[in-house]
């Protein structure tokens, strides 16, 4: 043995002779193949010419091929993704994106509905009320009072104070009334809205419709909660220095129409709306020219152009006021003037007063 030529195990030259070439699996790949793939053993005996192939072979490395980690198959990484979705949208983000999309399905499908107004429920939750959000809740930073005033069930008639130049006042309303009640509030709008492009139409499909007794009596007796602004373009357009000082409440049609269906009248008072636009002046001839109300003059508009329509970040209180009953007025009633009008000053100065205790509880305009 000591002469013999010793040949190192797989260098360059002499193949080394090292150990027969395996006929089975190793141990390796039979816990990747698993029982079922192992091969039937060979019983039968090698001949002289298998024998002098495996000793002139290399050995075969047993155990590499198998133990290697194969490489992972290009494609969309949902780990990754579903984690960028909880942290764009929050714990909920997956039953968000799910409810966006089925929302998207029923665009394309036509799968929705319209009530005889042209409101749009699905519209509304899905992309009107989102938009609004964050304006309400970090813009305006809406404080809620009195929420329990407004029925659970059944209809309501909700009556505001109107301000801001810009009717913001009756959007924001819309938000409050739908987060803390889960009930959509249909507004009355004036005339000027719905003739002006695209306004119209959005604001039909968010549960406006027009002011007029015969609309409110047919949306209070299905049940709905319904808003309006009783002063309108003169509460909405009265300048600065007159804020929080309340209008006429026209003829009292709002009263009228909750005597005959009979629901609760809800006072609604909103301080803050005063201060997004301070309306410092009015256009009148450029207003008569064009055949509305107002061309607002503001600190900043027109002088900063479009952004001086950005609304100011005042500090914003809602109250709901205890409910007006008409159920128990005679029949009748509605059609007595005297009557109608008393209400109706009941409900505005219960607002005006409550204005003033909100102002005085105010610690800023903007905090």
């Amino acid at each position: 043995m000591a002469d013999a030529d010793i040949i190192p195990i797989g260098t360059a030259g002499h193949p080394g002779r090292g150990t027969p070439r395996r006929t089975t699996p190793s141990a390796a790949a039979r816990a990747l193949a698993g029982e079922q793939a192992r091969p039937k053993k060979n019983n039968r005996k090698p001949s002289k010419t298998q024998e002098t192939a495996a000793e002139t072979e290399e050995p075969a490395v047993e155990s590499q091929a198998y133990t290697e980690e194969r490489p992972t198959e290009p494609g969309l990484d949902f780990g990754r993704l579903e984690s960028g979705v909880r942290e764009l949208f929050g714990a909920d983000g997956e039953r968000r994106v799910a409810e966006w999309l089925a929302f998207l399905r029923r665009r394309v499908t036509g799968e929705y509905e319209l009530d005889e107004f042209g409101y749009d429920a699905d519209l509304t939750d899905q992309v009107l009320l989102p938009m609004l959000r964050p304006m309400v809740e970090k813009w305006f930073r809406v404080e809620v009072r009195g929420i329990e005033n407004i029925p659970a069930d059944g209809s309501a008639l909700i009556v505001a104070n109107h301000s801001g130049t810009m009717p913001l006042d009756g959007l924001v309303s819309q938000v409050v009334v739908a987060d803390h009640t889960g009930r959509p509030l249909r507004t009355l709008a004036a005339d000027l809205v719905f003739q002006t492009p695209f306004v119209g139409e959005l604001s039909r499909k968010g549960g406006a419709t027009l002011a007029n007794n015969d609309d409110a009596e047919r949306l209070l007796r299905q049940g709905n909660l319904v808003g309006v602004w009783p002063e309108g373009f003169k509460g909405l357009g009265k300048p600065f220095a007159e804020r929080y000082k309340l209008q006429r409440f026209g003829r009292g049609g709002f009263v009228s129409a909750a005597m005959r269906t009979g629901v609760p009248i809800v006072p609604c008072s909103i301080v803050g709306a005063e201060e997004i636009y301070p309306l410092v002046g009015n256009i009148a001839s450029l207003a008569r020219l064009l055949g509305v109300p107002y061309i607002p003059v503001t600190p900043f508009f027109p002088l900063l152009g479009p952004l001086g329509l950005i609304p100011l970040p005042s500090k914003w209180l809602i109250e709901f006021g205890e409910p007006i009953r008409t159920d128990e007025f005679p029949d009748g009633a509605a059609d007595d003037p005297m009557l109608v009008f008393n209400v109706t000053d009941q409900v505005r100065e219960t607002i005006q007063q409550t204005l003033y205790t909100l102002l005085m509880q105010r610690r800023s305009v903007f905090f």
